[in-house]
C-alpha cells in the first residue's frame, strides 16, 4: 500500500484555502495574496512530483518483499516488474493499494491478480525475449504490459468489450505497442495467431481447452488454473512434446471464471 501523506490531497483541497484566503482580502494586502496563491500552486505541483516518486518506491518494495522474496528469479522478469507502472491499470479509487499484495477488482466483476502470482505465472510458462505470447483474460492489460516489456510479441485475448477497449488505451497510452488486443472468446484462443510458445490463462476453466492445446507450439508452456467456478482451483503447468502433454500442479489458487458469453457491458 501507498502511504499518502497529508501534502498529497486533491487540488480542490488547496482551492478552497484559497477561496478562504480571498474572502479575507480586504483585510490583508495584495502582496500577500499573491504570495500564498504561489504557496498553493507549489504544494499542488510538489504533490505531483512526490506522487511519481512514491509509486516508483511502492513498485521497488514490492518486487523486492512480495516477489524476489518468494523466489522469482528470471532478471528480465523482474526488470519487467520494476517497469511498468501497475497503478495505471487499475481504476482510479485502487491505486492507492495497487502495490498491495492482493488482488484489486477492475469493475465487471473481474480482478488485476496479485503481483506475485503475476510473476509466477509469467515465470513458469518459461516466457523469453522474441516469444510470441497468448493471453486469455485482459483484464486491465497488466499482465500483457508484463510480457510486452520482456520484449514478448503478445495477444491477448478479452470477453467483455468495454475491458478490452480500456486496456487497449492503456497499453497504447503507455507506449506497449507490441500488444494486440482482441474482444471475443478466449476459450478458442487465436488460431490466426498460433502457434504460441507460450499461453497464460488468467481465468479458470474447468478443463484443459483443446483449441488452446492446438495452438500452444511444440516445446511450448501454458499456465492454467483449472477447477470449478468461484472455488479453489489447481494452477497447472502444461508442457506440450513430440510426445503428448505433460501436467506439473503448482497448488491451490482462485480466479475469476472463464467467460463464455461474449458481453458489451
Amino acid at each position: 500500500m501507498v502511504l499518502v501523506p497529508l501534502i498529497s490531497l486533491p487540488l480542490s483541497f488547496y482551492c478552497i484555502i484559497y477561496i478562504n484566503i480571498m474572502s479575507i482580502g480586504e483585510r490583508i494586502m495584495k502582496k500577500k495574496i499573491i504570495f500564498f496563491t504561489g504557496i498553493i500552486i507549489m504544494l499542488w505541483l510538489g504533490q505531483r512530483v512526490f506522487s511519481r516518486e512514491s509509486w516508483e518506491e511502492a513498485r521497488m518494495q514490492m518486487v523486492e518483499e512480495q516477489i524476489v522474496a518468494r523466489g522469482i528469479q528470471n532478471p528480465i522478469l523482474l526488470e519487467a516488474l520494476r517497469h511498468v507502472p501497475r497503478h495505471e491499470f487499475v481504476p482510479q479509487e485502487m491505486k492507492e493499494w495497487a502495490y498491495a499484495d492482493t488482488p484489486l477488482p477492475i469493475g465487471f466483476g473481474q480482478t488485476i491478480s496479485q503481483p506475485f502470482i503475476v510473476a509466477l505465472m509469467t515465470e513458469k510458462a518459461k516466457v523469453k525475449t522474441g516469444d510470441r505470447v497468448l493471453e486469455i483474460g485482459t483484464g486491465s492489460g497488466y499482465q500483457a504490459a508484463i510480457l510486452s516489456a520482456m520484449g514478448c510479441t503478445v495477444y491477448t485475448v478479452e470477453i467483455i468489450e468495454k475491458l478490452a477497449a480500456w486496456a487497449e488505451a492503456n497499453l497504447k497510452r503507455l507506449g506497449y505497442e507490441n500488444v494486440t488486443v482482441k474482444w471475443g472468446d478466449g476459450y478458442f484462443g487465436w488460431q490466426d495467431a498460433s502457434p504460441f510458445d507460450a499461453i497464460i490463462v488468467t481465468c479458470s476453466v474447468d478443463h484443459l481447452p483443446p483449441p488452446l492445446l492446438e495452438q500452444l507450439k511444440e516445446g511450448g508452456t501454458m499456465v492454467i488454473p483449472v477447477g470449478p467456478p468461484w472455488s479453489i482451483q489447481s494452477l497447472f503447468v502444461v508442457e506440450k512434446t513430440s510426445q503428448g502433454v505433460t501436467v506439473h500442479d503448482l497448488g491451490a489458487v482462485r480466479f475469476v471464471p472463464l467467460t463464455r458469453e461474449i458481453r458489451k457491458d
